[in-house]
C-alpha cells in the first residue's frame, strides 16, 4: 500500500471514530473547523459521520437542519451513497415514512415539493439541485460533482400530512478520485459571479435574528429587474463549517405582493445557532439564467468586510437551476 492509500485509510477510520464520538456527545458545543482537512492522497468513501447526531445542536434553543437522517418519523433513504468524481450520476433518495413507506404526498414550499441541496464539506463545492419525484416515491436527479470528497446531500421539505412541520434531513455522500485540500476563503462582504457583484451587509449573530441584505449589480449599476426564483427574488442557504448544520433562511416579501421591489437589495432574517463559521449562497435570477453568490461569514465576531469574498462555488452553472 502506497503512502496516499494508507494515509486516506487513516482518515477513513478517524473519520468513522469521530462520527461515533460526535453522535454520543451532541448535548456538547459543537466542533467548527474553518479550514479544510490539510492531508492528500486518493479519496475513497468513508462510513457516514453524525449522522444521527441531534438536529439541535448548539448553543440556545436555535434548532438547525441536516443533522440527523431521520427525525419525526421520517426517513431520509439515499440510495446512492457513492459517485465518482467529473461522473455525471442520477442520484436517487426516498423518504419514508415510519413504518418504511415511500412519502409521496409534499407540501409545495417556494415553488417545490422538497429542496435537494448537495455541499461539499469545505463548502467549495454547491448544488442546488431540482430532483424529479415519481408515482412510487422515488426521488432522481442527474448530478456531477467537479471534485472527490465527503458531501452532505439535504432534503428539505414539508410532508402532507395534517401537523407534520418543515424538515431537513442528511445524508453523507462520498465522491471517489484524486483529492485535493483547498481551504475555505477567508470572510468578505463582496462576492463577484459571472459579471455580476453582490455585497453583503447586516450580521449573522449567534441566537439572535438580524437582517441579511444582499445588493446586486453588474457593471457598477444596480440591478433593479431581477426575476421570482423559487417565489422570491433570492433564495438564502446558510450551512456551518465543521458539522454543515442548515439554517433555515427567510426573505422578506415575495414577488407580487406590492411592497417588495425585484432589487437591488434582497433581504432576509437569519440566527446562528452558536458562534463559527458560515458560509452562505445566495441563488438570484436575472436575465433568465440563475446564479449563485458565496460568502464566507464569522457569528460570535466583527465581520471583516475589506476581504472580497470569494464569488461563487466551484462550477456554479451546474448546479441544476
Amino acid at each position: 500500500m502506497n503512502t496516499g492509500l494508507r494515509i486516506t485509510a487513516f482518515a477513513a477510520a478517524l473519520a468513522a471514530t469521530f462520527g461515533t464520538a460526535y453522535g454520543v456527545g451532541q448535548g456538547l458545543d459543537p466542533v467548527v473547523a474553518d479550514r479544510a482537512p490539510a492531508h492528500d492522497g486518493r479519496h475513497t468513501p468513508t462510513p457516514s459521520a453524525g449522522e444521527e447526531a441531534g438536529g439541535h445542536a448548539g448553543h440556545g434553543t436555535t434548532p438547525v437542519g441536516g443533522l440527523q437522517i431521520s427525525e419525526s418519523g421520517y426517513t431520509l433513504d439515499l440510495e446512492t451513497p457513492h459517485v465518482t468524481a467529473s461522473d455525471r450520476t442520477e442520484l436517487r433518495f426516498t423518504v419514508r415514512d415510519d413504518e418504511g413507506r415511500p412519502v409521496t404526498r409534499y407540501r409545495r414550499e417556494h415553488d417545490k415539493e422538497l429542496h435537494l441541496i448537495v455541499a461539499s464539506r469545505d463548502l467549495l463545492t454547491y448544488r442546488h439541485l431540482h430532483p424529479a419525484r415519481a408515482a412510487d416515491g422515488t426521488w432522481t436527479t442527474p448530478v456531477e460533482l467537479p471534485r472527490a470528497g465527503d458531501y452532505r446531500v439535504f432534503a428539505d421539505f414539508t410532508p402532507a400530512r395534517k401537523g407534520a412541520r418543515n424538515l431537513t434531513l442528511g445524508a453523507d455522500l462520498a465522491a471517489s478520485g484524486p483529492y485535493r485540500p483547498q481551504e475555505l476563503p477567508e470572510p468578505g462582504g463582496t462576492a463577484r459571479v459571472d459579471g455580476y457583484e453582490v455585497e453583503l451587509t447586516g450580521a449573522l449573530r449567534p441566537g439572535r435574528a438580524g437582517e441579511l441584505r444582499l445588493t446586486v449589480s453588474r457593471d457598477g449599476e444596480p440591478v433593479t429587474d431581477l426575476q421570482p426564483y423559487l417565489g422570491a427574488y433570492g433564495h438564502l442557504v446558510a450551512l456551518r463549517s465543521g458539522d454543515l448544520a442548515y439554517l433555515h433562511v427567510h426573505p422578506h416579501g415575495e414577488p407580487g405582493d406590492g411592497a417588495t421591489e425585484p432589487g437591488p437589495a434582497v433581504s432576509f432574517t437569519a440566527t446562528a445557532p452558536s458562534s463559527g463559521t458560515y458560509r452562505l449562497f445566495l441563488d438570484f435570477k436575472h436575465d433568465g439564467v440563475v446564479r449563485t453568490a458565496a460568502f464566507t461569514v464569522r457569528a460570535g465576531a466583527e465581520a471583516d468586510t475589506r476581504t472580497p469574498g470569494d464569488g461563487a462555488p466551484e462550477h456554479s452553472d451546474g448546479h441544476g437551476h
